[in-house]
C-alpha cells in the first residue's frame, strides 16, 4: 500500500504516505465549494507533473555529472466545466543558462517522458516551456 487518505470534514483530506509518514492535506478549491486553504486534488495532479520532470531530469543530470540544483516550475492549472476536469496543464521550466546544447536536449527530453505526463490523459492538454536564464 502507498497512502493512506482520510476525508477530515468540511471538504477536505489527511494524505499519509505510509513509508515516510509525511502528511499532504487537501481542500477543495474556492470554486468548487471548497476553502481553497491548501492543495486541491486536482492542484496535485498538476504539481506532480512538473515533480515528476524534476526528479526525472534530476536523475538524468546525475548520470551526466551535470548539477540542476535550483532549477524550478511554475505550474498553471486550468479547468473545464461538464464534466468538471482538468483540461490543461502549463509548466513553465527555468533552467541554468550554463547547460550546453546537449544537455539541454537530454535534459528537456527526460522531463518530458516523465510516468507522471505518460499517465495523464491523452485529451489533457499540456504545454511545457523550458525556458533558460
Amino acid at each position: 500500500m502507498t497512502s493512506k487518505v482520510t476525508y477530515k470534514g468540511d471538504l477536505r483530506t489527511e494524505c499519509e504516505h505510509l513509508q515516510s509518514k509525511t502528511i499532504i492535506i487537501t481542500d477543495a478549491p474556492l470554486d468548487n465549494q471548497g476553502k481553497g486553504e491548501a492543495f486541491s486534488p486536482t492542484d496535485t495532479v498538476a504539481t506532480a507533473m512538473a515533480s515528476c520532470m524534476l526528479t526525472i531530469m534530476g536523475i538524468k543530470a546525475r548520470d551526466m555529472q551535470v548539477d540542476i540544483t535550483g532549477v524550478y516550475a511554475e505550474v498553471t492549472k486550468h479547468m473545464k466545466a461538464d464534466p468538471r476536469r482538468i483540461s490543461q496543464i502549463d509548466v513553465d521550466m527555468y533552467m541554468s543558462s550554463t547547460l550546453n546544447e546537449k544537455e539541454r536536449t537530454i535534459l528537456e527530453n527526460a522531463g518530458r517522458t516523465c510516468p507522471v505526463i505518460q499517465s495523464i490523459h491523452p485529451d489533457i492538454i499540456k504545454n511545457i516551456r523550458f525556458i533558460y536564464k
